[in-house]
């Protein structure tokens, strides 16, 4: 016999794992190389873009951490919009980021390697046999259980952030004020493609909102957790992006490895071996959040029929998604590999990547405006967080390409999905009459039309007429 009024399975998450598995998912590869490339991009007014989106971090954050905490399910962004605008769009959303997973998780791991490969040489060798180690770890670890890797992920958060503070301290001495001139060396409209390059930087915000039915008090320690993270990561953003501008001057548009650059100048040569400790921490910090996110997605996504059904083992909380899981690391594996043979540019992957986090975004925060409550604080922060959104979204032109296409992908699996269902009903509808003709054959004459009165003038069956 079931109880109906047992209480849903609860998860094992505390508040502190939460923050750290938030630090882990946005602060993540973005500390370790994309100082660099803002800076080549826009040189030192890659500060604004940095601090524009730091600002956008904290409504965004808390339009999520409210969603979350309303409806804590492990589909996550995909949820609310079917909430709010139904199953198409949730579908939609909800591929986009699983999709976008595999490709940014390859990317993670080829930067987390590029630091290795620059502490230890070896090149292109050091950096793929990195990056496949890397992706080994996170897997691994994933299918343990979510309950381990927001213990993994509260370990690898405290050493990232000791190690980041220690860089930033260490090198600071060695800034100078002629380094942040000239300011706009491309131009003022240089921020705004910088802008478009970090969003990778500051994407995680809605990765957690997949594990919030795995937090043991899902209104409480949400919010919590995300309050802290936007501080921490925030701060240490801001620090590291100045120091790599202000120390590293015109150097830092060439440096593939610019957190080992800022360690060299406040350790000696040797702390490349602790700028790629550093690295391999935050990039396991990142792989972990989102393949956990990623694989709870998938098994929610085959729960409501966007994906194949026999995903959906995994989606209440406190089960392992390990089929989902499986999917995500081999897209991730096929998309490492087809990077390393090709040898193709990683920040192109990364700004397709980019593509559909934004996209996410805009159909999250669109969502959390239908349905969270009236003159509560997450629906204030969801308006806010909307307007950025929607200039991050013009900002990003070409590379919506990849979300429209894997848009279009998932509205086609669900039209033949819904044909196939309409196709399994009609049969079931037709099987009941098929089956009571059988029946009937099988049965034989009715006995009873052998004792039934004929009416007068008629003969009685297997009798001649009369005369």
């Amino acid at each position: 016999m079931t109880n109906d009024n047992a209480r849903p399975p609860r998860g094992r998450l505390s508040a502190a794992q939460g923050t750290a598995l938030y630090v882990g998912a946005v602060l993540g590869t973005g500390v370790i190389t994309f100082p660099a490339l803002a800076a080549e991009a826009a040189g030192p007014a890659s500060l604004l873009a940095w601090l524009g989106l730091v600002v956008l971090s904290a409504p965004l954050a808390a339009t999520f951490a409210a969603l979350g905490a309303r409806y804590p399910d492990a589909g996550g962004v995909s949820t609310y919009a079917r909430l709010a605008f139904g199953e198409r769009t949730a579908a939609v959303v909800g591929w986009c980021f699983y999709c976008a997973v595999p490709p940014g998780a390859s990317a993670a791991a080829l930067f987390g390697g590029a630091y290795v490969s620059s502490a230890l040489g070896g090149g292109g060798t050091t950096t793929a046999v990195t990056a496949v180690g890397l992706m080994a770890v996170v897997t691994v670890s994933n299918a343990v259980g979510v309950h381990l890797t927001g213990r993994i992920q509260l370990a690898l958060s405290a050493l990232l952030v000791l190690l980041l503070l220690v860089a930033v301290g260490l090198s600071l001495p060695d800034a100078r004020s002629e380094n942040l001139q000239p300011f706009a060396p491309h131009g003022w409209t240089a921020i705004g493609g910088a802008s478009v390059l970090l969003v990778w930087s500051f994407a995680g915000w809605e990765a957690i909102t997949h594990l919030a039915a795995e937090f043991r008090d899902p209104k409480r320690d949400l919010p919590r957790a995300a309050g802290a993270a936007v501080v921490i990561v925030g701060v240490l953003y801001l620090a590291v992006a100045f120091a790599v501008v202000a120390v590293l001057g015109s150097s830092a548009a060439d440096t593939d490895a610019p957190l080992g650059d800022l360690m060299a100048r406040g350790l000696g040569g040797n702390a490349r071996l602790l700028a790629a400790g550093a690295a391999i921490l935050l990039t396991l910090g990142t792989m972990n959040a989102y393949y956990a996110g990623a694989a709870k997605l998938g098994a929610a996504l085959g729960r409501d029929g966007s994906l194949p059904a026999w995903l959906t083992r995994g989606s209440v909380a406190g089960e392992t998604p390990r089929r989902s899981l499986g999917i995500v690391a081999g897209m991730a594996f096929a998309v490492l590999l087809v990077m390393i043979t090709t040898g193709a540019g990683v920040e192109n992957l990364v700004l397709l990547a980019n593509g559909s986090f934004v996209t996410v975004y805009a159909i999250g925060v669109a969502a959390a405006v239908r349905l969270l409550p009236r003159r509560s604080k997450g629906r204030a922060a969801a308006f806010a967080a909307l307007i950025a959104v929607l200039a991050l979204l013009a900002l990003s032109g070409r590379y919506l390409v990849w979300p429209l296409a894997v848009a279009g992908a998932a509205l086609l699996h669900l039209r033949l999905s819904e044909r196939r269902r309409a196709k399994r009903a009609r049969a079931e509808m037709d099987a009941p009459a098929v089956s009571e003709v059988l029946d009937v054959r099988a049965a034989g004459p009715d006995p009873s039309a052998a004792a039934a009165p004929c009416p007068a003038g008629a003969s009685a069956p297997g009798t001649p007429a009369a005369p």
